[in-house]
């Protein structure tokens, strides 16, 4: 985010105006350090410290967010409270020395003074008082554990009996039953001998055991190994890089890293990391359904805007009546309920939507909103299909063996009792044998039944996919997943990055109507796209400045830098890159290979006057910088096709020396331009376009603003604007996409592509696929 610094507004302008704080341009990927009586209106005198050297508890910075309460942020003495009893600074950050950090309050006047804590806060003590922005891991259960929970299935329970009744029986049979007289044989030899038969009727039974025991440890083990293979990879999935003021610089930390106390940048597309208080931004909305329910999105307003706005809201109603309903109760005819949809309070696991704005965080890892709710959310997985169904099999065979096996127990019984009555002299050790023979045949029946089999051939299929899974690079957690895995019929893929390698450059583009450039061709290579008909004119990129006239040169690097969010930092390997949107970063690194002024000297020049951040809904952003005395430009991107319905006019290429000039965009010349843009998608190329608009003053005059004081985009940014051109960026597929895409659509699953792109774009991109 490039504009980065908090620039609360005097005491001496109008309560219409706030002095709600602003986001500041940002030099490079340096925040520039606000005047000292700007910070002075959000310093206050910390409270008395009853957390170590903090003035809070984990519980008491929580209770500003579950449930959102501006009141008790009041309480705390607003968002200066909050800063002076954190120890932090809001344009500087926190410091990453080891040494106390300093405590900026208001002193007489409004002049700061600075005054040690009186311990020092390091990260680390802020971590031992605030926690780790992590969860912890739940404990993993042992081998023993997981086996113990493989024996639960109740068709290895009904197994597990069939095996000891048949061994019980089988021992019985071999040593307490009589058996027939050894009868003669011939051996290999030929020769009679005299054998007995040996004794195994136990044998079934232990080969049920054997089979139970081969389901238990094929299971547990495999999810004892890739449960550890999951935490590694899990930990490594949620790990991801945010930006972070520290030491008045902004900077990349991994989200691990975030301590309560820090100041971090918001953007378009953020996954929020921590609770926090909103400090200052520009146009900043949240979608919080994931953890509120709620579905529209919420605006974020600093405290002292939300209490103007809560003043206005209050006046509004001071005239409720009171009336009587229907059961005689006094109610408030229109009662209060505050400003609805906007709030101060930033919530981890919520989502930037539109807007750049500055937070300071509060709550981290097991203490914030996402933390607490993914903590009661861990419980011990429900039964896969699968499973369900071979518990009611076993519940089933259970039922129907019982059953049979009793109406055989009963006709054997009626049939032995009809034979013996004739038979008063029988003996009674043959009867109580022919009733163990009865009742062993009966039990029997049951233990047949029982399909000992069928266990050990799901888990074995289960275990032999989880391998073939695990060699395309698909890690499988827990066995029985591979089955919900195997109804899938539909794969959802997102473009950027999944499909394609993210990895964009700016390879052709159109500035005004027919000044065409292509990516430089190493001599030797072809370039399929040169042959094309649109780029048989196209200049190469390292000869489109000595071509152009100078001041759309000019024009078209201030656009690209601008109008920009991305910055330039230092590796991993200590090489300088950019930082930020994929987009963004390959027009920043267009400009620079094409030898533009460096995109610091460019923002430094031209203060910005406001910031329209990218919105998803109107797929473009918007930045206006004072040019001069009564001249202020509106630097406009976004999809081609957006812009270029949004624009009246379009740049004249003439002479080297030549001053810009316009074109009336007439429907001649919207017909070359969307022949361009259709051109270009079909080419699988992002466009992008670019155009601006000049104004004589800001606001602009009749503009109605809305009521947050704020221009309308659509009034400004969305209609009379002159095209500069358009770019094509191009993203590669992965290497094996399209192969892997047959492979699904052999297997009957289909694959679907989702992304805001032009349509075209997509279907060329779907069609390499």
């Amino acid at each position: 985010m490039d504009k980065a610094e908090l620039e609360p507004q005097s005491t001496e302008e109008s309560s219409s105006s706030s002095s709600s704080p602003k986001i500041l341009q940002e030099k490079g990927h340096k925040t520039e350090v606000a005047e000292s009586t700007e910070v002075a209106h959000y310093m206050a005198d910390p409270r008395p410290t009853n957390n170590g050297p903090f003035s809070f508890t984990p519980a008491e910075l929580m209770d500003l967010i579950d449930p959102k309460s501006s009141e008790k942020l009041a309480a705390y003495g607003g968002v200066g409270g909050i800063l002076a009893g954190l120890h932090t600074n809001p344009t500087k950050g926190l410091s990453t020395a080891n040494q106390p950090l300093t405590s900026v309050v208001a002193g007489e006047e409004g002049h700061l003074n600075e005054k040690a804590s009186t311990e020092a806060v390091s990260l680390a003590t802020r971590e031992e008082f605030f926690g780790k922005n992590f969860l912890p891991q739940r404990k993993q259960k042992s081998i023993f554990q997981l086996m113990w929970m493989a024996l639960q299935e109740k068709i290895l329970i009904l197994l597990l009996v069939a095996a000891i009744v048949s061994i019980g029986l089988g021992i019985y049979e071999d040593v307490f039953m009589t058996h027939p007289p050894p009868t003669p044989r011939y051996n290999r030899d030929l020769e009679l001998v005299i054998q007995e038969d040996p004794k195994i009727a136990w044998v079934e039974g232990v080969a049920i055991l054997v089979a139970v025991m081969i389901v238990v440890l094929v299971g547990s083990i495999n999810d004892f190994q890739k449960e550890k293979q999951f935490r590694k990879l899990n930990a490594k999935k949620e790990d991801r890089e945010v930006k972070v003021l520290r030491n008045g610089e902004t900077v990349l930390l991994s989200v691990y890293d975030v301590v309560v106390g820090d100041i971090l940048h918001l953007e378009p597309g953020d996954v929020i990391s921590a609770d926090g208080v909103f400090l200052g931004g520009h146009n900043l909305k949240c979608d919080e359904s994931a953890m509120t329910g709620e579905s529209d999105a919420v605006k974020k307003v600093t405290f002292e805007e939300l209490q103007r706005l809560e003043e206005v809201e209050a006046a509004a109603h001071k005239e409720s009546k009171i009336l009587t309903n229907h059961e005689g109760i006094e109610v408030i005819a229109d009662p209060h309920h505050g400003v609805h949809g906007t709030d101060c309070f930033i919530i981890s696991g919520s989502k930037v939507l539109e807007g750049v704005g500055l937070y300071v965080v509060t709550g981290v890892g097991e203490n914030s909103f996402h933390g607490k709710t993914m903590m009661s959310l861990r419980t011990d997985p429900e039964s896969t299909p699968l499973q369900a169904k071979l518990n009611d099999l076993a519940e089933r065979i259970a039922k129907l063996g019982f059953l049979a096996a009793v109406l055989m127990l009963v006709i054997l019984i009626i049939r032995f009792l009809i034979k013996i009555i004739p038979e008063p002299n029988k003996n009674t050790a043959e009867i109580v044998q022919k009733v163990v023979d009865i009742v062993i045949a009966a039990v029997t029946v049951v233990v047949v039944a029982v399909p000992e089999g069928l266990p050990l051939a799901v888990t074995l299929a289960l275990a032999f996919a989880t391998t073939r899974m695990l060699k395309d690079n698909n890690l499988v957690r827990v066995l029985a997943a591979c089955e919900t895995m195997g109804n899938a019929t539909t794969v959802c893929s997102d473009k950027t990055g999944t499909l394609t390698q993210n990895r964009m450059t700016i390879v052709a583009g159109t500035l005004g109507i027919n000044t065409r450039f292509i990516a430089d061709i190493a001599e030797g290579d072809s370039n399929a796209r040169a042959e094309l008909p649109i780029n048989r004119n196209a200049l190469p990129m390292s000869q489109l400045i000595s071509n152009l006239p100078k001041t759309v040169t000019q024009l078209m690097h201030e656009s690209i830098a601008i109008n920009s969010s991305a910055f330039e930092s230092e590796d991993d390997k200590g090489n300088l890159s950019f930082i930020g949107s994929k987009t963004e970063v390959a027009m920043l690194d267009f400009s620079k290979k094409l030898g533009g002024t460096d995109y610091r000297v460019l923002r430094e020049s031209a203060p910005v006057a406001h910031l329209y951040p990218f919105s998803s809904e109107r797929k473009s952003m918007a930045t206006i910088v004072q040019m001069g005395p009564n001249k202020f430009r509106l630097h406009a991107k976004g999809a081609s096709e957006i812009i270029m319905k949004r624009c009246s006019k379009v740049i004249q290429i003439a002479d080297r020396d030549a001053e810009v000039t316009e074109l009336e965009l007439v429907e001649d010349l919207q017909t070359q331009v969307h022949k361009t843009i259709i051109s270009y998608a079909s080419q699988s190329l992002r466009t992008i376009g670019v155009a601006y608009r000049d104004f004589e003053s800001w606001p602009p005059a009749n503009i109605e603003l809305t009521e947050d004081g704020e221009v309308p985009f659509a009034a400004v940014a969305e209609s009379g604007l002159t095209l500069v051109g358009i770019v094509g960026i191009e993203d590669p597929l992965r290497d094996g996409v399209p192969e892997a895409v047959l492979a699904c659509q052999r297997a009957g699953v289909f694959v679907r592509m989702v992304t805001g792109d032009n349509i075209l774009t997509a279907k060329s991109i779907a069609t390499q696929c």
